[in-house]
């Protein structure tokens, strides 16, 4: 296996700010990055949106990307992806993806949790198909090429009714798959056959959108409802009109969706309250938020923009990073309700207990045995409360 080199396209947010979110657009298998043009479109023209920094990038030997004859996994293509966004400027992202791009978001999103932001998954799934309909899938373009899967894609890519309407996307993303190099939409099938994060899902924190479209035979809507169910922070929509390619069918209810979900790039409190969930669970922060006062409302809403709309979301340190750092801060000021807090949000954030002690212990050196000490007694308690109550809730503010 090897990662395939991957090209996409760039576009800029809205001047003047260098810093607004990136989001990467990934396409399906047999389809390039034009696949999010109305999508595209929609999401400069709507104001709430508008100064996203927009990548989208191609799968090998589809569009800008440069083909391949290596076998390659969905984790390679991950890792392609995430050499490209590096290139870009790096740091973390929201991402959304179609069918197989779903799956390469899906993998970033469980093997990558401090670079993704925010996931979106357009029909697609933990598991697509069978590992023989891929093999066959694959023997098929090598013995007759792309040309011989565009009546069958037609058929599943697309709702009843929409070619006979005449719209050019559809044409046009037909065409496409004609110029899609054999082989490595081969590879991309192989790829499929072996995908499983079935058993993962429910490790992905990060807040997640899924649509599906009513008419799609391959992901179909109760599949994905299914899969929502299975991740701990999912909303799930399905265009009751669209088939497999709902973004291109669909694009203006797409951005409808995509501006809820993302919140807007410049607006601190919703990118706060995403990542505060993230960080701390629902049930902490659900509790924090019933608690709220007519005093207490303005620390709340400073707290949400501040700390986490801003602070916390920065893409210079990551997330498990972030935790350290807090950790270490806490222990030293002899914080202790925060720090019971802040270990949950640690192990969250993907340290182990030994890692959190060892941060206890580096920090005894600098702020002194007794903090540390009365740390030490925090962090057991928490651990042993977590390990029978895994999201267990502090009802501190923070």
């Amino acid at each position: 296996m090897s990662v395939p080199r991957l090209r996409g396209s760039f576009v800029p947010g809205a001047a003047p700010a260098a810093h607004h979110d990136l989001l990467v657009l990934l396409p399906s298998l047999g389809t390039t990055a034009a696949l999010w043009d109305g999508v595209v479109a929609g999401l400069r023209a709507d104001p709430a949106t508008a100064a996203l920094r927009l990548l989208r990038i191609d799968l090998p030997g589809h569009g800008a990307s440069p083909a391949t004859a290596d076998p390659v996994t969905v984790a390679d293509l991950a890792a392609g992806v995430l050499a490209v966004v590096d290139e870009a400027g790096g740091g973390s992202f929201h991402v959304a993806g179609v069918s197989l791009g779903g799956a390469v978001a899906l993998e970033l999103a469980a093997a990558h949790p401090d670079r993704v932001r925010t996931l979106t998954l357009c029909c697609s799934g933990a598991r697509i198909g069978t590992a023989p309909s891929w093999a066959e899938r694959a023997a098929a373009v090598r013995a007759g090429g792309t040309a011989s899967l565009v009546a069958g894609s037609a058929a599943r890519w697309f709702a009843p009714g929409f070619l006979e309407r005449g719209d050019p996307a559809g044409a046009r993303a037909l065409d496409a798959l004609l110029q899609v190099d054999d082989e490595s939409y081969a590879r991309c099938a192989e790829a499929l056959a072996s995908f499983d994060r079935s058993s993962t899902v429910p490790t992905i924190a990060v807040p997640t959108l899924l649509v599906s479209g009513g008419h799609d035979a391959v992901t179909t809507p109760a599949s994905m409802q299914e899969l929502a169910e299975s991740l701990p922070h999912a909303a799930h929509a399905t265009l009751a009109s669209a088939g497999h390619l709902a973004v291109l069918e669909q694009p203006r209810a797409v951005v409808a969706l995509l501006r809820d979900h993302l919140g807007g790039p410049d607006d601190a409190r919703a990118r706060g309250m995403r990542v505060r969930r993230a960080v701390l669970g629902d049930a902490h922060v659900d509790a924090a938020v019933a608690a709220t006062t007519p005093l207490t409302a303005p620390f709340q809403d400073f707290l949400t923009r501040y700390a986490w709309g801003e602070v916390w979301s920065r893409p210079g340190l990551s997330r498990r990073d972030r935790s350290i750092a807090t950790l270490a801060g806490l222990v030293t000021g002899g914080h202790e309700a925060e720090l019971r807090m802040h270990v949950r949000a640690a192990l969250r954030n993907g340290l182990s207990p030994d890692e959190i002690a060892e941060v206890v212990l580096h920090t005894a050196l600098y702020a002194g045995l007794p903090a540390a000490n009365s740390a030490m007694a925090v962090v057991r308690d928490v651990v042993a409360d977590t390990q029978g109550e895994p999201d267990g809730q502090d009802r501190r503010d923070g």
